[in-house]
């Protein structure tokens, strides 16, 4: 597959062309990279007005993800979220304040977009329970019912559905027989899919847009080589008609006007790379991620059922999440979060077969028994004020101990999760105190 950016770049830095424009680096070395950070020159398009290379290695983008229309993000999947519930909210039609119906575990870009939108949102919670920050899985039925249940209280139905599948610890929804109830009812069915760029090109694709979905994000960088912050905004073929053209606007909404030149590079050389042999790698991994996975699990270790390339070990008698954290990266291993419950490591085949032995090895000399599960204490708090309220609100940071009964402003979080204990409008009960020293959370911002 071609890659325009990168070859027009490459082409600017053979010239030798005198560089009378931005950067301020003029191409010259201190990282290393700078030859290849431009900006929107002449011959170089422009990320948000896209008609020329940029446009070209997005459409290249979107023949590999069978999509309607597939966007590059440089500001990461922040930038899509907010970008397609923009998209979402532009075919709201009903005379009441636009509702989303969304899965409790958003992350914060979702909170941060109900204030710039002004949208109103309604929960939906586990069934199964909270058994961790980051998990909130949720079943077709629940969804129909809690629309009906809309309906029947004489509101409008929600402007979408809004899921994040794959979640932090790798849990995925049924997000075909979900997008059937959604689609049954005419709502848009939106999945924050950060993790999960890689599920379309397994033997079997999982991929949100596959599914069913209407709209989904991805994170490149996630699970591709793409650099930090580099992402898609994908539109299923089905609402690509009537939202693409808004594409552009939507993200331009959110996004800087100074895109990272140097993303959009990546972004267009993973096109190349998904096409050379990327499948074959893949289903590689995933097998070798498995057969590691099992052999740890006759040991006695357990993980969490997760999407094929997290491994996410579940606490043991002896070890929490954050001590399996530590003695791994005492053996030169960093993994990508944990917590009190969970120790998560994601895998892509840029990790290589030996490193996944090597991780065996470490918890094989291990001799643990898992322990019990314990559910988290999550309970539906009080609504006090909308989110732009709460957010726009003037407000104070204190100590947890002293805010029980006090209204959320921001959502205090660290990242990762980055997923709100306690949303912003919100009041603040005992179980959310308990959440958010279970976390570690010390200070919360609230409402004056």
């Amino acid at each position: 597959m071609q890659t325009p950016i990168v070859d027009f770049v490459r082409k600017y830095q053979k010239d030798d062309v005198t560089r009378f424009h931005m950067p301020g680096h003029k191409g010259q070395s201190y990282l290393g990279c700078e030859w290849a950070d431009i900006t929107e020159i002449h011959g170089a398009d422009s990320l948000y007005e896209a008609d020329g290379i940029i446009a070209e290695s997005e459409r290249n983008a979107s023949a590999l993800f069978d999509s309607g229309r597939t966007f590059y993000s440089t500001e990461g999947s922040s930038q899509c979220i907010r970008a397609m519930l923009y998209l979402a909210l532009s075919q709201h039609r009903g005379k009441e304040k636009p509702v989303i119906l969304a899965a409790r575990n958003v992350h914060k870009a979702f909170v941060y977009a109900a204030a710039l939108l002004d949208f109103d949102v309604e929960w939906i919670w586990s069934e199964e329970g909270m058994k961790s920050l980051c998990s909130c899985k949720v079943s077709p039925e629940q969804i129909e019912e809690q629309i009906g249940q809309m309906l029947k209280d004489k509101k409008e139905k929600p402007a979408a559905v809004y899921l994040t599948s794959p979640d932090y610890l790798g849990g995925q929804m049924d997000i075909r027989a979900i997008a059937e109830v959604c689609h049954r009812e005419g709502i848009l069915l939106l999945v924050d899919n950060a993790h999960g760029a890689y599920l379309h090109f397994l033997e079997e694709s999982a991929h949100p847009l596959d599914l069913g979905a209407d709209m989904c994000c991805d994170s490149a960088h996630k699970t591709f080589p793409v650099l930090t912050g580099g992402a898609y905004l994908h539109l299923h073929k089905s609402v690509a008609d009537v939202l693409g053209e808004k594409g552009k606007q939507a993200l331009a909404l959110f996004g800087s006007t100074s895109p990272s030149y140097l993303i959009l590079e990546s972004l267009d050389l993973c096109n190349a790379y998904l096409c050379d042999g990327y499948r074959d790698k893949l289903i590689h991994t995933v097998s070798q991620t498995q057969k590691v996975k099992e052999r740890l699990h006759d040991c006695g270790w357990k993980f969490e059922e997760s999407d094929p390339l997290k491994i996410t070990i579940c606490a043991t008698e002896n070890l929490s999440g954050k001590q399996i954290v530590e003695l791994l990266r005492q053996n030169q291993i960093e993994c990508e979060y944990a917590d009190e419950e969970y120790c998560v490591l994601m895998c892509t085949p840029d990790n290589a077969d030996e490193e996944l032995e090597q991780l065996y090895e470490i918890l094989h000399a291990i001799d643990e028994r898992p322990k019990e599960r314990t559910w988290m204490p999550m309970e539906k708090a009080e609504k006090v004020l909308s989110i732009r309220e709460a957010i726009f609100s003037q407000s104070e940071k204190i100590p947890v101990s002293e805010a029980l009964g006090r209204i959320c402003a921001a959502p205090t979080v660290a990242c990762p999760p980055a997923i709100p204990i306690a949303v912003s409008g919100e009041k603040i009960g005992m179980h959310a105190i308990q959440l958010f020293e279970h976390y570690g959370v010390e200070q919360v911002e609230v409402v004056k």
